[in-house]
């Protein structure tokens, strides 16, 4: 079956972002568990039984509110991610008008499948990448950076383009979009809760009277662990997304394409220049190429473009050129083009400190005098 149209891909992915919706209320209920276990363990004198029991009931109570939070977030990330993620990497939509050329390439990709059309936005960067964002028809988008418009041919951004269609076809993009609201959201309470912590915002009373046994300890190491076990699962959660998302999303270009040497030397001119300044790792995670790398390839999110390409070469028929090196960008060749040479410069205009340098020429010409030249004596 062909990758564009990859049914099994896209009925897992819609399973995988239920379950991660689920799992993400299940970590907030894990988080508020932990808070309240620390503040009865810092104003309740008993032990580590009794401190969980009514940490548990301080759990119910807070349920519903917990609730309620939780989803607020995830309705305020559904209708407003785009807007943050434009306002942290400065992209902008084009139209027809603003990028002819990228627009139709982008246009005639989209009739060929009856696709709807995306909105298209550039990022002002010279990095080399790309990357789709939305969670439905009405927010799907397609952002790429001025680096890569300018240093790839009309072959190589449509093999981009391309790619990041499939990811929105195959619900890529939706399932990576929920995995940034879960990690946000555990992060951010779990952040939260540090700083009130070692800030002073669960401190207990500290009188010489008031001395508690082992059971308070204990319950706060536990609640500790707690958040720390939220906040790794959340990280866990991004690794978890399969990275075989990219190979597919690579081999639909192909598809879509028909030239699997284009997405081979994208990738290539791609390799190793996509840092985008600024953006963060969720960011980053959604791009054609995540250059922050791992140990290996353990805790990357993409596979290393060599994977990529070597499966591409083996299951596509394409031809690897290796690493590409690309030219300087325009604004240094034009600066060093433009600098004015200094008085010690070979270039620096002749003065009485600097006699002007002996112009090499070419063999003197028969004919040509001391004061200029002259005819020759004609017979």
């Amino acid at each position: 079956m062909a990758a564009y149209g990859l049914y099994s891909h896209i009925q897992s992915n819609r399973r995988r972002s239920i379950a991660l919706l689920i799992g993400l209320f299940f970590l907030v209920y894990l988080l508020v568990y932990a808070g309240a276990l620390t503040a009865e363990a810092l104003s309740v004198n008993a032990d580590v039984d009794m401190l969980l029991r009514l940490a548990w009931r301080d759990l119910i109570t807070a349920a519903p509110l917990a609730t309620l939070g939780t989803a607020l977030w995830v309705v305020v990330a559904y209708y407003f991610h785009q807007s943050m993620i434009d306002a942290i990497t400065g992209s902008r939509e084009v139209s027809r008008t603003d990028q002819p050329r990228l627009y139709n390439l982008l246009e005639n990709l989209c009739i060929s499948r009856g696709i709807t059309v995306p909105k298209l936005k550039v990022m002002d960067s010279e990095a080399l990448n790309a990357f789709a964002t939305g969670m439905n028809g009405r927010q799907y988008s397609i952002t790429v950076t001025s680096g890569l418009l300018n240093l790839l041919d009309d072959a190589e951004i449509e093999s981009v383009l391309g790619h990041e269609l499939t990811h929105i076809r195959n619900g890529d993009v939706r399932m990576m979009v929920i995995a940034v609201i879960i990690a946000g959201a555990i992060s951010f309470f779990a952040e939260l809760f540090f700083r009130m912590w070692f800030y002073g915002g669960f401190r207990g009373p500290r009188s010489s009277g008031d001395r508690r046994g082992n059971g308070a300890g204990l319950a706060i190491v536990i609640a500790i662990g707690l958040i720390v076990v939220a906040y790794v699962l959340s990280f866990v959660i991004r690794l978890a997304l399969s990275r075989s998302r990219e190979l597919l999303a690579d081999a639909g270009s192909v598809e879509l394409t028909k030239n699997p040497d284009a997405m081979i030397s994208a990738l290539r001119k791609i390799e190793g220049r996509g840092e985008l300044p600024g953006a963060t790792s969720a960011v980053m995670e959604m791009c054609i190429d995540n250059p922050r790398q791992g140990f290996g390839e353990l805790f990357d999110t993409h596979p290393s473009v060599d994977t990529r390409v070597a499966a591409l070469v083996k299951f596509a028929g394409g031809h690897d050129p290796g690493p590409v090196a690309l030219p300087a960008p325009e604004h240094e060749a034009s600066t060093n083009d433009s600098a004015e040479p200094g008085p010690w410069s070979s270039a620096a205009p002749s003065g009485p400190w600097n006699p002007p340098q002996p112009v090499e020429t070419e063999e003197p010409i028969e004919g040509r005098g001391p004061w200029g030249p002259h005819e020759r004596n004609r017979e």
